[in-house]
């Protein structure tokens, strides 16, 4: 399955943003952007491969209950993108890194709460049972990546805010919601997944 994954890295394409599908925003210039790192772990499982998921924790002041990617801000200590989201997805989730083997870098997502996240194509190897950090995920679950790879599944909706109608994909999975930037991130991994 590696050599499949790579083919997302290989196609290349540009950085992405929450304000993709609203051309007509207007960012201001002087705005600095904090750097983030999440993990895409794909997880082969004997029913074919799924991409693990959390659901943050529904107390937390930012982002509460929505479906995100294991990841978080980079720390100074942390040696690179790809460290920053090893570490958080296992503070998150309790993934080890001993199961982990990283693909590459998927192009950049710039987000509407100022942060820059690079987005971390990984395959997750053998058994592994969510060890969650309730103070932050409240559940981590799997999506069929036959789900997430397929476009027609993904549409876009909008809703107000901060006075003007913002644009957004969604690709809804059963009783998940998953939108904002993790669709955006999922659909570009798509199309770059693309035949």
């Amino acid at each position: 399955m590696p050599e499949a994954l790579r083919r997302a890295l290989e196609s290349g394409g540009a950085a992405s943003s929450d304000h993709d599908l609203d051309p007509g925003m207007v960012l201001p210039p002087e705005r600095r952007l904090r750097a983030a790192a999440v993990l895409v772990p794909v997880w082969q499982r004997e029913g074919g491969a799924q991409v693990i998921l959390t659901k943050r924790a529904s107390h937390l002041a930012h982002h509460p209950g929505q479906i995100a990617f294991p990841g978080g801000k980079i720390d100074p200590e942390d040696a690179s993108a790809e460290a920053a989201a090893l570490r958080e997805a296992r503070e998150e989730i309790g993934l080890p890194e001993t199961q982990v083997h990283l693909i590459g870098r998927l192009p950049s997502h710039e987000t509407v709460t100022g942060y820059t996240v690079v987005p971390v194509l990984a395959q997750v190897h053998g058994d592994f049972v969510p060890v969650l950090q309730e103070a932050e995920v409240e559940e981590a679950f799997t999506v069929p990546l036959s789900h997430v790879l397929d476009l027609a599944r993904y549409r876009v909706e909008r809703r107000l805010w901060r006075g003007g109608w913002r644009s957004y994909y969604v690709v809804p999975y059963g009783p998940y919601y998953i939108w904002g930037a993790t669709a955006r991130i999922l659909r570009g991994f798509a199309e770059r997944m693309q035949p």
